[in-house]
């Protein structure tokens, strides 16, 4: 999942708006039904086969190896005291046989999944602060996005470093980005890999500009203190100006040169605050609090609504842009819904963990029809040790739980790791080995999950905890 933004405000937060990959696009709107005609005819393998190929995916998840991102001793000298406590892991990115876990801390360390050994910290200063990762697939880059002291912590700051200069143990051989922005609170940064942009905005100027992502050269900007939100989506960006009494001012605009494709006011109910409005293609979503659903086709102005007793405001969305189809986010559970404002899947055993939707818990696949959770584990599992959880990997379709890895399944086979434990640099790695504390160590495994990504060419999941400790799932 990409599309997140980051923002300069005093701790991490994230949009409760999450796009899902998609191939790229770089016209307007989609024609949905020429992309479900394109889908028939497709060379992809059938959709049914890959269903039932999941399953046997992920049946023989065990875990495997265990790394920290804790280092007692600090990489660097002097180091900021906060960098030096063991905090949870809050983000997980996979890239070229490489994992990068970022701590709550600021601290970011790279795995390498081919020595199991911790290749170095992404912190090339002292005093910096790594706040989110973004892989930038069009350049084998990773982009840091940090705050620093000697700033005061106040302004966001980019860099991009090759895959291949972090392998080799080089991460300050990357290059700054973005260094004309003032991104101070309330300014932000989001990496859009949808459309392959980054949008900036600049607080003190009130200015929003667009960047390519392939070259990180400037495309346009965008000027006007009336603008409160700008929200993205395939080919297009809609702009939500300030409200008025009865309506709000809304434009959209192609993602690639900024030329406004449509300008219009969408009616609103007077004193009654706006919970979201959401463009997704020609769909706008519009719900105000205690007020109907609505959604509006911007081509032709149809309006249909949803009654507010079958669709509530969720705490954060996932469009799915290959099905038509979102995914809302709301008490710890997940639906489906089309944009007919119909529920179209409600999943059968995914209670999730957190309830505040922690969407680094969540990761949805490239083709759109898993999505893989850190869930509650069954209460009748005689295994249930503690506070563990279970990973859940279900149909987005059907809403079936297709596998599952639990306390009394994540154990590895005796010969999957017959040998004594090896240990690599100062705890950076630990083999995970089978003994008779197995089952608590996968059950501890389990236990307080703050991060989950799953890397679909190595079929690895890497999960993180509260303890910072980063652990691999395989078959």
């Amino acid at each position: 999942m990409e599309g997140r933004r980051i923002s300069a405000s005093p701790r991490p937060c994230s949009g409760r708006r999450i796009l899902a990959k998609k191939r790229p696009r770089v016209d307007g709107f989609v024609n949905s039904v020429k992309k479900l005609q394109r889908r028939e005819i497709c060379s992809k393998r059938d959709r049914a086969f890959s269903m039932s190929n999941a399953q046997e995916r992920f049946r023989n998840m065990r875990l495997m190896e265990e790394y920290d991102t804790h280092d007692p001793k600090g990489h660097c000298s002097p180091v900021l005291p906060f960098l030096m406590k063991r905090t949870k892991v809050i983000e997980i990115v996979a890239a070229r046989d490489i994992v990068f876990a970022l701590a709550h801390s600021g601290v970011c360390a790279a795995f390498s999944r081919e020595t199991n050994e911790r290749i170095c910290f992404l912190n090339v200063s002292p005093d910096e602060v790594i706040r989110s990762l973004f892989y930038n697939k069009n350049n084998d880059s990773l982009i840091t996005v940090s705050v620093y002291a000697s700033d005061n912590f106040s302004s966001l700051k980019c860099r991009s470093t090759r895959i291949e200069y972090i392998r080799r143990g080089k991460p300050d051989a990357g290059f700054a980005l973005f260094e004309s922005e003032s991104l101070k609170w309330p300014g932000f940064v989001e990496f859009d890999d949808v459309n392959g942009k980054v949008l900036t905005y600049s607080a003190q100027d009130s200015i929003y500009k667009v960047f390519d992502l392939k070259n990180y050269t400037m495309l346009y900007s965008i000027s006007d203190k009336h603008v409160q939100e700008i929200k993205i989506s395939p080919g297009i960006m809609l702009l939500i100006f300030n409200r008025a009494s009865s309506h709000v001012p809304l434009k959209i605009l192609s993602i690639e040169d900024g030329t406004v494709l449509k300008a219009f006011n969408h009616l609103l109910h007077r004193n009654k605050k706006v919970d979201f409005i959401e463009q997704f293609n020609e769909k706008l979503l519009v719900k105000q609090e205690n007020e109907n659903l609505q959604i509006l086709d911007v081509r032709n102005a149809e309006l249909m609504e949803v009654s507010r007793t079958e669709f509530m405001t969720p705490s954060a969305f996932i469009f799915l842009y290959e099905n038509q189809l979102f995914l809302t986010f709301r008490d710890r559970t997940v639906a489906v819904w089309n944009f007919r404002g119909e529920l179209v899947t409600s999943f059968e055993d995914h209670l999730l963990w957190h309830p505040d939707c922690n969407t680094n818990n969540i990761y949805i696949t490239s083709d759109q029809d898993l999505i893989i959770s850190y869930c509650k584990a069954d209460s009748d599992d005689h295994w249930m040790v503690g506070n563990a959880g279970s990973i859940n990997i279900s149909n987005i379709l059907t809403g079936k739980c297709l596998a599952k890895i639990n306390a009394s399944n994540g154990n590895p086979k005796v010969n999957d790791s017959s040998s004594s434990s090896s240990s690599s640099s100062a705890g950076s790695s630990r083999k995970v080995c089978n003994s008779s504390q197995m089952r608590n160590t996968v059950a501890e495994a389990l236990e307080d999950i703050t991060a989950l990504f799953y890397d679909e060419e190595r079929n690895e999941i890497y999960t993180g905890n509260k303890n910072g400790l980063v652990h691999v799932w395989s078959n």
